[in-house]
């Protein structure tokens, strides 16, 4: 989120008046709410991810409504959209991985659209918090493990065991590959948390130079955000595909046993 980055100091920035660039990512409860025992407070990140759904839901009941053969802009968009997303999963996974095209596709959009909203100005940027991407990579790393077990059964622990390896050198490749499985949620979560942190964070920092520099000395700082701002557009898309095309290697792997 670029919120008050225009603005002079807040009331939580730090010192010379210059607002906090880390105030953006600040978790606010909207309806405190507790249940056994929990809080279970509607917050700010559960309202934008509530926004989320509801522009995915409506843009593809929308855009697809009349299903035209000669498609709207709309309806392009979301053919486009479908189809990019189903020839990832058919390029990293094969075409028995299509029944999980629901999954990934919907994985996608969600990432997407979150990203995107926190672009705008004075909105919440959802994945910029590692206890939601966590949840997403935890869910996909679960999900897949079951997927590996259900097809293969017991056979499945044969993917920790890299092929034509000496047997002396066994016990240390095996639990590289273990460590390294267990890895995946950690290193698939932080990637996108970083990536969409760091770059709300820089936005924040040059807003507050543009301000801060005045109408004369502004306009270097001003010249760097916005183009800096294409390029966290830019990095928004990236971190939604690479999200995406993971979870499809990692069906893959599942499935197939690729090593």
């Amino acid at each position: 989120m670029i919120s008050t980055a225009y603005a002079a100091d807040d009331g939580h920035g730090g010192g010379g008046g210059l607002p906090d660039p880390m105030h953006q990512f600040e978790i606010k409860r909207l309806f405190e709410l507790e249940l056994f025992g929990f809080d279970a407070s509607f917050t700010n990140s559960a309202l934008f991810m509530v926004i989320a759904i509801c522009l995915i839901t409506l843009f593809t009941v929308f855009a697809m409504r009349r299903g035209s053969l000669v498609p709207t802009r709309l309806q392009s968009v979301a053919e486009i959209s479908y189809e990019f997303v189903a020839s990832m999963v058919r390029d990293n996974v094969g075409t028995d991985g299509m029944k999980y095209f629901p999954f990934v596709f919907t994985l996608f959009m969600f990432v997407l659209v979150l990203n995107m909203l926190g672009m705008i100005p004075y909105t919440f940027t959802v994945t910029s918090h590692i206890i939601v991407t966590f949840a997403l990579a935890a869910f996909i790393f679960l999900g897949v493990t079951l997927i590996g077990f259900w097809k293969h059964g017991v056979k499945f622990l044969k993917f920790f065991v890299p092929d034509g390896v000496p047997f002396v050198m066994l016990p240390l490749l095996v639990v590289i590959e273990v460590i390294s499985y267990l890895t995946r949620p950690l290193s698939l979560s932080v990637r996108l948390f970083a990536n969409m942190m760091a770059g709300h964070t820089m936005l924040k920092v040059f807003g507050a130079f543009v301000v801060a520099l005045g109408f004369l000395g502004g306009w270097a700082a001003l010249a760097f955000m916005v183009a800096f701002t294409g390029l966290e557009i830019l990095v928004a898309f990236l971190q939604a595909y690479v999200f995406a095309i993971l979870t499809c290697i990692y069906l893959n792997d599942a499935l197939h046993m690729h090593h």
